[in-house]
């Protein structure tokens, strides 16, 4: 079995189970021992053998992980190395969602919804009948992709929110004013409350370099931002939406907090 010509797609499919490219490695490099482990003659699908492997592991390590406290990301300011690159490819905002899920609805929605793996073979790897694994995966989808709240003006607020975002990455300060209420507030954990348009403003010129690590997320149903370097979330920010400008905005970054949060998707039909 050709091991090598399959590294790339598990490792792919390890990063979206895991949302870690070490873990993912890790991952990989224990299916190359359990293949070489294995008597393999027989197998007539090695791709398959190989993900179902693969899944296996990832499983057990998410299990493992629920169990264990949370470790902060060491390093989460952006870089231009590789697991930062991967993060942008598959997507900041679906691996903070994906984190939402348990280790078997996370499997069976990253290799249904993503690989488009059949249920027939998903079943065995979480242990499941294929009815029951079709039911797991459909509540995984339903988390994943949010609806948002009515009678929100999503699209408007979706146009306010980007504004923002783009203003915020430019990093000028007439720039920001232009999206900014001019009773603006903001407010963040640990620190006071601020208010007016251009103290704000100057503030996100000082602490935008989160901006290009943010996307946008459905937050309790309502149009927010996620900031998640490598696709590790260390902040949420939820908006006030006054006409076509940002009346206030919330940062949270609490732990207790942001696991209190639902986080989705935005839907992708949505303009």
């Amino acid at each position: 079995m050709d091991f090598e010509a399959h590294r790339d797609q598990l490792r792919g499919v390890a990063y979206r189970m895991l949302g870690s490219l070490a873990d993912a490695e890790d991952a990989v490099q224990e299916t190359w021992l359990r293949m070489a482990r294995a008597d393999t003659t027989d197998v007539r699908n090695p791709g398959g053998w190989l993900r179902t492997v693969l899944s296996r592991v990832c499983l057990d390590m998410l299990r493992q992980r629920s169990r264990a406290e949370p470790v902060p990301d060491p390093d989460p300011l952006p870089g231009a190395d590789e697991e930062f690159l991967l993060a942008e490819d598959v997507g900041r905002a679906l691996l903070v969602v994906l984190d939402r899920l348990s280790p078997d609805e996370r499997v069976a929605f990253v290799l249904h919804d993503v690989f488009a793996v059949p249920f027939g073979e998903i079943a065995p790897v979480v242990d499941r009948s294929t009815a029951t694994t079709k039911k797991l995966a459909s509540r995984a989808r339903a988390k994943v992709r949010g609806v948002p709240a009515e009678p929100v003006d999503v699209v408007r607020h979706r146009r306010v929110i980007e504004a923002f975002l783009a203003a915020a990455r430019v990093g000028d300060v007439e720039t920001i004013l232009a999206v900014l209420h001019p009773d603006v507030a903001r407010r963040a954990d640990g620190r006071p409350e601020m208010r007016g348009a251009r103290s704000v403003a100057e503030e996100i010129v000082v602490f935008g370099r989160d901006a290009p690590v943010a996307e946008l997320v459905l937050v309790d149903g309502g149009l927010g931002l996620v900031i998640a370097p490598r696709g590790c979330l260390r902040s949420v920010i939820r908006f006030t939406v006054d006409g076509d400008l940002i009346g206030g905005y919330e940062l949270i970054s609490e732990p207790g907090r942001l696991r209190g949060l639902q986080l989705a998707l935005v839907p992708p039909d949505l303009p």
